[in-house]
């Protein structure tokens, strides 16, 4: 049984991640290339936060608090003056089990909560096996405009799904 100090750190520690997350986080939905699946694309949904070395000890604190992602270094060398280091969550499982529930029952606060309910949409359709069709890859790469704004999924223009869409 958890006692009131206990209870209390938790719900500091929760306003913490939710205000981290808000300030650093992103919620992002790729569909690449991939030859292995039947339709030559995938869908690749990832929550990430990015900090600075300085800053490792934040995304260890979050890597612990979800049990789950993993941490690497950035290999981008833009005008940082120290190495970037990015806490990932790629595996559907993981994001649908921990990151999902957590953010909807903790939700964040900024324009970032319409980016976070995109992106869960996205996992929603991967559930109900969407991405396996090309009218459902369709409508995730429309969701995926409005999550990664500067980013038009190649997905749409490509030569293959004009030729598949017109079958």
């Amino acid at each position: 049984m958890l006692g009131a100090d206990d209870q209390q750190e938790r719900l500091k520690t929760v306003g913490w991640v939710v205000g981290f997350v808000d300030g650093e986080g992103c919620f992002s939905v790729a569909i690449q290339r991939c030859r292995v699946m039947r339709l030559g694309w995938q869908v690749f949904p990832e929550f990430v936060v990015t900090q600075g070395a300085i800053s490792l000890s934040a995304l260890e604190a979050l890597q612990q608090f979800f049990r789950c992602g993993r941490i690497h270094i950035n290999r981008r060398h833009d005008n940082h003056k120290e190495p970037l280091y990015r806490f990932c969550v790629r595996a559907v499982g993981e994001l649908r089990k921990k990151v999902i529930p957590f953010f909807r029952e903790n939700p964040l606060r900024t324009a970032k909560r319409r980016d976070f309910e995109l992106f869960a949409s996205v996992l929603d359709l991967m559930r109900v096996r969407k991405h396996l069709s090309i009218e459902g890859l369709k409508e995730i790469a429309a969701i995926t405009v409005q999550i990664n704004r500067q980013k038009h999924p190649l997905f749409l223009e490509s030569s293959e799904t004009i030729r598949q869409a017109s079958v």
